[in-house]
């Protein structure tokens, strides 16, 4: 096949949001991702594994480890997900993605080979599959694993990870996950192996749930924020963040954090935490240096043009569009006007009134309403309503993403910010509209 059949085949089997839409007929099993693996050879067998799971902050936090293990000369491969862009982003090998030919050639190998299943995988299946056969045809040193949904049932969990991370625990994803943090939890802490140490980002975790579903796993150490390790210092700096961390092996100061927000802050004391826990020693000054200077989040409050300032950030839930806020009011709080472009998707316990007031809309000098390109959009109508709700002092709507873009960022003036989020669907579809 060439890449746009491998797209094709990849799209006739089902997918979140046909999943989300009701369409899931069967409950959650790994009958159909283990049989796979098992046809390429268990590849997820062939490198040490390092598996991260949480409400927020994975993919930074994954892109914080990879950049730690290649500062130390690894051949590092990484999985995650959603892509903001392009399909080939979520398989990465020293941060680079998978060219489209080599995408296409797994691909083609998955699809003759499932005729010879017994029962048809999912579209989120087969691209795990790639990706560990990925990264065993190139030897990786290790890879960088993010779970897709939850972790328990997650396919990424056929993999045993060396080190466990849950970068924290909030409401999101309830239809699948369960409607309380203790259940959601549960889910997440079901990526903990026998023999694996946990790193825990969330102090305010339900900290009983991890403990004991380490403790039935045969984990060998719990490291948790607060007590094992902590951030001593984050601030604010030109192009980023300044911070000290005390971690199980070494005191790290004055590191600077090539990305923006507070928050990031405790993504990178994971990632320091879990790369230490992964080499059993101090990963050096140096290391850490390098790889907390040169890191890039891709559509996590993400600066993409200037005159205006147009910052995009992935935040679908309350907590990040929480973090986004703060980022915004503590970094670029004198600009002005400040518009908000805001698309959004739907979801057991996604209201679209919270997500627009933790955004801050109502301190916002105009919200422009969009859908976001997926099926399960919000309608931008409801988003508008929202906005209203919240008091908002002017509601716009849009007919797409790169429509908002264009008017917000006439409306901010040369001297004004725009800040697109909800989704990172929407800040994919402002990050391509930006280039063209």
């Amino acid at each position: 096949m060439n890449f746009a059949q491998a797209v094709a085949f990849l799209d006739d089997h089902m997918n979140l949001e046909a999943m989300v839409a009701g369409e899931r007929a069967t409950p959650p099993t790994f009958a159909r991702i283990t049989e796979l693996l098992a046809a390429l050879g268990d590849p997820q067998r062939q490198y040490p594994v390092i598996h991260l799971t949480g409400t927020n902050g994975k993919t930074s936090t994954g892109r914080l480890l990879g950049a730690l293990l290649g500062a130390q000369q690894m051949s590092v491969g990484g999985y995650s997900s959603p892509h903001l862009e392009h399909v080939t982003e979520r398989m990465t090998w020293n941060g680079a993605p998978i060219s489209e030919r080599a995408f296409a050639d797994l691909m083609t190998t998955l699809s003759l080979l499932e005729p010879m299943l017994s029962e048809r995988a999912t579209w989120f299946e087969l691209v795990t599959a790639a990706a560990f056969a990925w990264f065993a045809d190139l030897a990786v040193d290790a890879a960088v694993v993010e779970v897709g949904l939850g972790g328990t049932w997650d396919a990424t969990n056929a993999a045993d990870g060396a080190v466990a991370v849950i970068t924290n625990v909030g409401l999101d994803h309830q239809e699948f996950l369960g409607d309380t943090v203790e259940a959601i939890a549960a889910e997440k802490a079901g990526i903990i192996k026998q023999g694996a140490t946990v790193v825990v980002g969330d102090a305010d975790a339900p900290l009983g749930v991890i403990t004991h579903a380490a403790e039935k796993a045969g984990a060998d150490a719990l490291l948790v924020r607060g007590t094992e390790f902590d951030v001593v210092a984050n601030d604010i700096a030109v192009g980023g963040r300044v911070f000290s961390l005390r971690s199980p092996h070494a005191t790290y100061e004055d590191v600077f954090l090539a990305l923006h927000g507070a928050h990031q802050v405790d993504n990178a004391a994971c990632a320091i935490v879990a790369a230490e826990a992964f080499f059993d020693r101090p990963l050096g000054d140096a290391v850490i240096a390098e790889a907390c200077a040169t890191v890039t989040s891709p559509g996590r409050l993400e600066v993409v043009s200037r005159h205006p300032v147009v910052l995009i950030d992935g935040s679908k839930n309350v907590a990040g569009a929480a973090a986004a806020r703060v980022t915004v009011e503590a970094e670029f709080g004198p600009l002005r006007p400040r518009v908000l472009v805001v698309g959004m998707l739907a979801g057991k316990g996604k209201e679209a009134t919270e997500l627009v007031k933790a955004l801050g809309g109502a301190d916002a000098d105009v919200v422009i309403a969009c859908p976001a390109p997926s099926p399960r959009t919000v309608p931008a109508a409801d988003v508008a309503d929202a906005a209203r709700a919240v008091g908002a002092p002017r509601v716009e709507t849009a007919i797409d993403v790169e429509a908002a873009l264009a008017h917000a960022r006439a409306l901010a003036g040369e001297d004004g910010i725009v800040i697109v989020a909800g989704s990172l669907y929407v800040a994919g579809a402002a990050r391509a509209a930006v280039r063209h």
